[in-house]
């Protein structure tokens, strides 16, 4: 089985590629590609040499959608992306499976495999396709959030996040604990990330989890205070546009 990678940072391109070396089926990687341009036009001209393409979703120059919009993709193709909500527009191209990273290579080996029984059952829908992308849009908020400290990498799960808070150009997650991390998300990106049950837009600047709501007063204008059981870098206020809005979300 021949693959292409298409992966724009080349840490996550040296390990999928070794952990393709691991797996049971003989999977020759071709080429691993970092762009949408270049991926284009090399599949425009080798697509037919190659049996499987793995495919990130944010590339260096665009999304992996663009793509698709340039060339006409009928290799079979498996997402493998830090990106939750892309789902359903994976369900829509010639998708076998979607794996969130770091991708599990237990995952991984599960997802050729589903492969190779499409493509012995050929004749048959591909309700193993559609069943596990659903699975993965009904389970699509955010369960962990990836923030640096110093050198190091830590991971920190959605329900220990008490807060997310925008500042200039700075996007901060603060946890239980009250600690502070960037996170690489705009607020708007967030709101589609995360569980709207649990967590609400308050203005411009906060999106706070109904478990970390020590207590809300009424302000000035018709507003109201929220205050959490941590400290942010500025107070929390609902607007009087969203006061009914919020009132009904927390209750």
């Amino acid at each position: 089985m021949k693959a292409l990678i298409i992966e724009d940072e080349k840490p996550a391109q040296a390990k999928l590629k070794r952990q393709l070396s691991k797996t049971p089926f003989d999977v020759e990687v071709v080429d691993m590609i970092d762009n949408v341009e270049e991926a284009s036009s090399w599949l425009e001209e080798h697509q037919e040499s190659i049996d499987l393409v793995f495919m990130d979703i944010h590339l260096s120059d665009g999304i992996a959608f663009d793509i698709l919009s340039n060339v006409t993709v009928t290799t079979p193709i498996i997402f493998t992306t830090a990106y939750d909500e892309y789902a359903l527009d994976a369900f829509k191209v010639n998708s076998i499976d979607y794996l969130l990273k770091p991708v599990d290579y237990e995952a991984l080996t599960k997802a050729i495999q589903k492969l190779q029984v499409l493509q012995n059952n050929q004749d048959t829908t591909s309700t193993g396709q559609i069943d596990a992308l659903l699975d993965t849009y009904n389970q699509k908020f955010k369960k962990r959030f990836m923030v640096r400290v110093g050198d190091n990498i830590k991971s920190i799960q959605t329900e220990e996040i008490a807060a997310f808070g925008a500042e200039s150009r700075d996007t901060f997650l603060y946890t239980n604990e009250g600690r502070r991390y960037i996170v690489d998300f705009k607020m708007e990106q967030l709101e589609e990330m995360l569980d709207q049950e649990e967590f609400y837009r308050t203005g411009r600047s906060f999106i706070v989890n109904r478990n970390a709501i020590d207590k809300i007063q009424k302000h000035s204008n018709s507003r109201l205070l929220v205050n959490l059981s941590i400290e942010t870098h500025k107070e929390i206020v609902v607007g009087r546009d969203k006061v009914k809005d919020f009132k009904g979300w927390f209750s």
